[in-house]
């Protein structure tokens, strides 16, 4: 049987021969991925050590689970199994810290946020309501929605990913939820 060449593959296909062994399909993967998901990553943590840690666990996770992935046949998409994985990995880790260490100090406040990249996407992909509505959320209402909707995660992953308690974050969830609805509207 025929394999089709690595550069040529989409991820989902490398994700398939990974699953059966091909250490060249799970390196070209990594290639192709790992920048990105670095990236991702640190914009959710700022400490290089645990960026690291969960890159090396989120792609021996693939290395080990590539089977597990269904891909095609669920409609899912190679990327955003590998991030769904490396989310699960960072709040492993959040909560792994914060049973050894206090948490960080606060960042200094009078220092303005960059405008993330997928960020950007996301609001200009959407129409212009959906985008303008992403746009005007509070920037605290925005990460909720972002974690929670855009990455799947649950009340607890995004509490812990956030440092915020449950409530707040279910909270914060509504207030985005109404606003947008309300600015939908």
């Amino acid at each position: 049987m025929r394999h089709l060449p690595l550069e040529d593959a989409d991820e989902a296909h490398l994700v398939r021969r990974t699953a059966k062994g091909d250490r060249a399909a799970f390196e070209e993967l990594y290639r192709r991925t790992s920048p990105w998901l670095a990236v991702r990553l640190r914009r959710r943590c700022a400490d290089e050590q645990i960026v690291a840690e969960v890159m090396q666990e989120t792609y021996l996770a693939v290395w080990r689970a590539a089977e597990s992935f269904a891909g095609t046949a669920t409609g899912g998409n190679a990327v955003g199994w590998l991030w769904t994985i490396a989310a699960r990995r960072l709040v492993d880790a959040f909560r792994r810290r914060a049973h050894h260490a206090q948490p960080p100090p606060e960042v200094a406040l009078d220092v303005a946020p960059v405008a993330a990249a997928e960020d950007e996407l996301l609001a200009t992909s959407m129409d212009d309501d959906v985008g303008t509505a992403l746009r005007d959320l509070a920037p605290e209402l925005r990460a909720v929605l972002q974690a929670m909707v855009l990455d799947g995660l649950t009340v607890r992953e995004t509490a812990v990913l956030l440092g915020l308690p449950e409530g707040t974050v279910k909270t914060r969830a509504r207030r985005a939820r109404i606003a947008m609805r309300e600015a939908l509207s």
